[in-house]
């Protein structure tokens, strides 16, 4: 399909999601209703489905991003990482992003609240959805994203599909990639003026029913596309 063509077909399958809106939300709330999930997610693209499905946040990986070796980092090690105190930092140690916002630490990996105003904020929120996340015991209820948010190499997402985490989905926009799997998923979005960017993680929600049923997978551990 050349680009002028999927461009009508997705303006028209959005539109169809936008006017039948409430019934789509209502069916994916019922499929769900029954099913015990946390989303970590290196952006807002988790924070949009919990939104979606009119649920609490039981994970503390909302309005913040993480850049692609800290969150690699973290996962690797993330119940260790999970318990560390939150401690907030005057500068990051990358250079690629203005800064304006909290940016914490949890040992050696750094976090940025991009959707916070105060440490305080970011702090107390920080706390109590990690608190409510670690009620969740089993890991097999733990879904883990990643994207190429941040510039992310092949080496990142190579990295990322190691983790002996069940549950792993990628997005990435590479026209090439080594990774054999259902579950790391090309997407054509890019952001603006970005040509290595994926599009943020509202965006990427927003776009996400293009290239996979996400609830299908929240509730069955399957990629369905």
């Amino acid at each position: 399909m050349n680009s002028f063509l999927r461009k009508i077909s997705v303006f028209f399958k959005r539109k169809y999601r936008i006017i039948f809106k409430n019934s789509i939300n209502k069916k994916h709330i019922n499929l769900l209703k029954d099913t015990n999930f946390v989303i970590i997610s290196n952006n807002c693209w988790g924070g949009a489905i919990y939104q979606w499905l009119n649920r609490p946040y039981n994970t503390p990986f909302v309005g913040l991003a993480l850049f692609n070796d800290c969150y690699i980092k973290l996962l690797s090690n993330f119940d260790y990482y999970m318990q560390q105190p939150l401690f907030f930092v005057d500068k990051s140690n990358y250079k690629l992003r203005k800064e304006g916002y909290p940016i914490a630490k949890l040992d050696d990996i750094e976090i940025h609240f991009t959707h916070y105003k105060t440490e305080e904020e970011a702090k107390t929120k920080w706390i109590r959805r990690t608190q409510r996340m670690l009620e969740e015991t089993n890991k097999d209820n733990y879904y883990f994203k990643f994207c190429s948010s941040w510039n992310a190499t092949e080496k990142n997402y190579k990295d990322f599909h190691a983790l002996k985490y069940k549950n792993k989905i990628s997005f990435h926009i590479d026209d090439e990639s080594s990774i054999a799997t259902p579950a790391h998923i090309k997407v054509f979005e890019r952001e603006k003026g970005k040509k290595n960017e994926i599009v943020n993680g509202v965006k990427l929600f927003k776009l996400s029913f293009l290239y996979i049923d996400i609830f299908h997978w929240l509730r069955y551990k399957e990629v369905l596309k």
